[in-house]
C-alpha cells in the first residue's frame, strides 16, 4: 500500500465514518484512480468503521498542519 497526498485527497470528501467496502464503493463511484481502490483493498478488514482518512493513512495532514494565513504572524 502506497499513499500520496494526491491519492488520499480523493477520499477527503468520503462519507465518514465508513467501512472499507463503503470507501471502495465511494472511490469507484467518484472515479478515483485505480491506485486508490487497490490501496483500500489491501487494508486488513476487521469490519470496523473508519472515522477519518488519518485512520487509514496516518501521515495525512490535518487542518493544523496547513499554514493558513501565516502572514498574520
Amino acid at each position: 500500500m502506497y499513499w500520496t497526498l494526491e491519492l488520499a485527497s480523493y477520499l477527503s470528501d468520503a462519507p465518514w465514518p465508513a467501512t472499507k467496502d463503503e470507501l471502495i464503493d465511494y472511490a469507484i463511484r467518484t472515479g478515483a484512480p485505480l491506485e486508490v481502490v487497490e490501496n483500500l483493498q489491501s487494508i486488513e478488514d476487521e469490519g470496523e468503521s473508519y472515522e477519518a482518512i488519518q485512520e487509514i493513512w496516518s501521515d495525512y495532514p490535518a487542518e493544523d498542519d496547513f499554514l493558513w494565513n501565516e502572514d498574520e504572524y
